[in-house]
């Protein structure tokens, strides 16, 4: 019998925790993901948050998701080799069920700050990638995903991020988040259709889906229709309601829909209890759809061997495009000399393709790296 358990994104963070006691108070909360890379810089966590940890890993119901780990940084960095330390020292007394990390790079020269977005889908990056997702599965010996990136600088990028991720997991045997948001973001910011987007997917490996909210953004290049962002601080649109319903039945290797706000956004009761009430839509919609499915998983997303390299693969050139980028990025003060700046950098005339991005997304790509710097 196929079971799907309905999840939530719960971090050390007062707001968060506060919006999901009720849920857990009335025992709805079947899993929780945990973005564990969050509290290397917290010298105590609380006993009683670990006593939470420690009772879903007990029940197999603890999944766990990175956030800082920059996955196709050109260099591999002195933090990176830290927080794979860090990685197995937690795997070695909680049981994660999974890992999992972002689709990207992160921007900025702070290894904790920065905004995931999309790098040139080519062999270098492809070797790299294939590279830091063993040497995860190697620190925490469990199943391993990826998730798609909202961010996109051209169509392009949309349409190649679903088999490139397959290239990516498949020589561990990995999975894909899919979130329906960064999805819902993509079909509104390029004008897609859902069902020829999630064709382009490798949907036999979602093991996870994840639904959230966001923003709207005004843009100069766009006069009939906002930029849809992935902020997860706000509710839930019915749209990402109606993806989750037609993306279930298309995921036989299902385990958890998890569900995520940031707690920016549950500062009032009001949005508490809109949390609340969306965690028992999806709640519903995933119990009826597993009424409907019935049939169980089969893949347990487990590598048969690794080959792991002694020396990281790495590509000098593509990490200087990349510092490159985000300085570009962080330091201009109008897009007109954001353009111009990207338009003469070496990423120029490459795998890049600058030539094809979007006005309005590079012109987002600039709010974000704002944002975190």
């Amino acid at each position: 019998m196929k079971t799907v358990y309905s999840s939530v994104a719960c971090n050390l963070d007062r707001d968060i925790l506060a919006a999901t006691i009720p849920l857990l108070a009335e025992s709805r909360v079947e899993a929780i993901e945990w973005s564990f890379d969050a509290l290397y810089k917290i010298a105590e966590v609380p006993d009683w948050f670990q006593e939470l940890l420690h009772t879903y890993s007990k029940e197999n119901r603890l999944i766990g998701h990175g956030v800082f780990f920059s996955i196709f940084s050109g260099r591999f960095l002195p933090e990176q080799k830290e927080w794979l330390k860090q990685l197995r020292q937690t795997a070695s007394h909680l049981k994660f069920d999974h890992i999992t990390e972002h689709f990207g790079f992160m921007t900025g020269p702070n290894f904790h700050h920065g905004a995931p977005l999309n790098i040139p889908c080519n062999e270098k990056t492809l070797a790299i990638g294939r590279d830091r997702l063993a040497r995860i599965q190697e620190a925490c010996h469990c199943p391993i995903g990826l998730e798609n990136l909202a961010f996109a600088f051209s169509l392009d990028d949309v349409q190649r991020q679903g088999a490139f991720l397959e290239k990516l997991v498949e020589p561990i045997n990995g999975f894909i988040i899919l979130d329906l948001h960064n999805l819902f973001c993509q079909l509104h910011n390029f004008q897609l259709d859902f069902d020829q987007l999630i064709q382009l997917y490798p949907l036999h490996r979602v093991r996870e889906i994840h639904i959230s909210g966001g923003s709207w953004e005004s843009s100069e290049h766009l006069t009939n229709r906002q930029i849809r962002r992935d902020t997860h601080d706000d509710l839930v649109p019915e749209e990402v309601f109606q993806l989750l319903e037609l993306a279930i039945p298309k995921c036989p290797e299902l385990k958890y829909v998890v569900m995520e706000q940031v707690g920016a956004g549950l500062k009032t009761a009001e949005s508490k209890t809109g949390f609340y009430a969306d965690f028992l839509k999806m709640e519903a919609i995933v119990k009826r759809a597993v009424q409907l499915e019935g049939a169980a998983p089969v893949n347990r997303f487990l590598p048969e061997d690794i080959l792991l390299e002694a020396q990281p693969v790495e590509d000098e050139a593509l990490y200087q495009q990349q510092l490159e980028l985000s300085e570009i990025l962080e330091t201009s003060s109008s897009y007109a000399e954001t353009y111009s700046r990207v338009q003469h950098s070496s990423l120029s005339k490459s795998d890049w393709n600058i030539e094809s991005w979007k006005p309005w997304m590079l012109e987002t790509a600039v709010a974000l790296a704002n944002k975190w710097k």
